[in-house]
């Protein structure tokens, strides 16, 4: 089969960043699915790895989005069939989407929304997982309170920011505050349904200030929590919630959420795969969730860019555009 792999940390200007290579197919056991990957799309963890865990002249297949169709089914596999439709993020510890076919547990599956492209459907698993997670297990946005919660999303018109608002929109009652800080990035942002956009390049509490909507009870921070976390500790309530998804640093200090009792809380939406998690199954539960919101027309793909076939050197040109951090939605690759 056919896959793009590296073999070594490179800079992705390198031609040897990203390869073409060819490999046997796998075969699938116990929950495995063996599924056909039809579009994947590209992510900052893709980068990340990319460039800091060196395979040492192994081949190392990223990918964390994949879109395809379930081709054989291990012997435990109760929740899929061979034919079925299938869009997932798949498992981090385990051999990536860039190639042709690939083994993933049924219980991080969901079934592909019918109305939409392969390649659109290649755009949301691992947003969603990560935006879903964020909102509703982290920031236990629904629970129950005298007041609308006010929810600010940082990095708003990202990947990840790109399907919270339209969750937080579609499931909860929160007022959403979305940021961005480019002209096309914050049309972009409006288009998604948040009820106030931002520019985060600027100081952020005189301009909700100027909303008059209360104090902000929740933070979803997708992007540069080290830059950001001494605004958000004096924009957040007493007691308020927030969630980031990145490594943290000596740069983040954390001792600014105290004074507040702010709650700190991450998200990584590989926990459940990576631990074996005995509630591993609520990806599989909620990927339907989504699919089903999408086919009913309550949320929509964020689909960015397509960079084409999928193939190490278009791979690499959406590498760079992923690391030059001037995306808008989530870039798609489709076919080999």
């Amino acid at each position: 089969m056919k896959a793009v792999a590296y073999r070594h940390s490179l800079p992705i200007a390198h031609p040897q960043s990203l390869i073409d290579i060819q490999l046997d197919k796998p075969k699938a056991q116990g929950h495995d699915l063996l599924v056909q990957v039809a579009a994947v799309s590209v992510n900052p963890v893709d980068c990340k790895i990319r460039k800091n865990v060196d395979p040492q002249g192994d081949n190392k297949i990223l990918g964390w989005d994949g879109v395809g169709t379930v081709v054989e089914v291990g012997g435990q596999v109760s929740l899929f069939k061979v034919g079925d439709a299938v869009f997932y993020a798949g498992d981090i510890t385990r051999s990536g989407s860039n190639a042709e076919y690939q083994l993933v547990d049924e219980r991080i599956v969901g079934h592909k929304p019918s109305c939409l492209t392969e390649a659109e459907a290649a755009a949301l698993p691992l947003t969603s997982i990560t935006a879903w997670e964020m909102l509703f297990d982290r920031l236990d946005i629904n629970k129950t309170s005298n007041t609308k919660p006010v929810l600010l999303v940082v990095g708003a018109s990202g990947g990840v920011g790109s399907i919270l608002i339209q969750l937080a929109k579609n499931l909860t009652q929160a007022i959403v505050i979305g940021t961005a800080s480019r002209t096309e990035s914050q049309a972009w942002v409006r288009q998604l349904g948040a009820d106030y956009v931002l520019d985060h390049s600027k100081p952020l509490k005189p301009q909700i200030e100027q909303l008059k909507i209360g104090e902000v009870s929740h933070v979803a921070c997708t992007t540069h929590a080290h830059e950001h976390i001494a605004s958000l500790a004096d924009i957040l309530k007493p007691q308020g919630k927030l969630a980031i998804i990145e490594y943290a640093g000596a740069a983040l200090d954390i001792n600014l959420l105290k004074d507040k009792s702010i709650s700190l809380h991450w998200e990584f939406m590989f926990t459940r795969a990576k631990h074996a998690t005995e509630d591993m199954i609520e990806q599989h539960n909620l990927l339907n969730k989504v699919a089903q919101l999408v086919d009913q027309g309550r949320l929509k793909t964020t689909l960015g860019k397509n960079m084409g076939d999928i193939n190490a050197e278009n791979l690499r040109r959406a590498h760079q555009l992923s690391e030059s951090n001037q995306a808008i939605g989530k870039i798609v690759l489709e076919g080999f």
